[in-house]
């Protein structure tokens, strides 16, 4: 790998529906080069202190969802010009999903930004999709990020 470290972040909230399962970050690694994903960044707007927990996935999926583009940017600099593509907020959810990579369950309450470090990586192959996936039990707002290096 060059180190060419990014990070790909949502451009405004993302609206997830009680109980629906929303791709709210995805990413194609370029043809020939693998990426790793090193974290997950989460924040939600709920409100009450007693509401159920949000399910987390950063699941590998077959084919691409159809979202917004949104390409992940470098945060280091360096000369080596970034390949790895990606979309944001899905209309239409990604197929094939496959291997669940990481898992987590996050309270969804005052806009706490929940650090989900990634132990050893996940490693994308070239050409493969990798996407966030959230759950909420009920209508809360997101804002999400996914680094990585390629």
């Amino acid at each position: 790998m060059a180190r060419n470290n990014f990070a790909q972040t949502t451009s405004a909230p993302v609206a997830l529906v009680a109980a629906t399962i929303k791709t709210v970050l995805e990413l194609t690694a370029p043809a020939n080069t693998m990426i790793a994903v090193s974290g997950v960044d989460v924040t939600f707007d709920g409100v009450s202190n007693s509401a159920i927990p949000v399910i987390v996935q950063l699941q590998r999926v077959g084919t691409t969802g159809t979202g917004t583009g949104r390409n992940p940017l470098k945060t280091k600099d360096t000369s080596t010009v970034l390949a790895t593509t990606g979309k944001e907020n899905d209309t239409v959810e990604p197929g094939a999903p496959g291997n669940i990579m990481r898992i987590f369950h996050v309270h969804p309450q005052a806009g706490v930004i929940y650090q989900l470090p990634i132990r050893d990586e996940v490693e994308v192959p070239g050409a493969g999709l990798i996407a966030l996936r959230i759950t909420a039990p009920a209508g809360v707002n997101c804002l999400a990020t996914i680094h990585g290096e390629e």
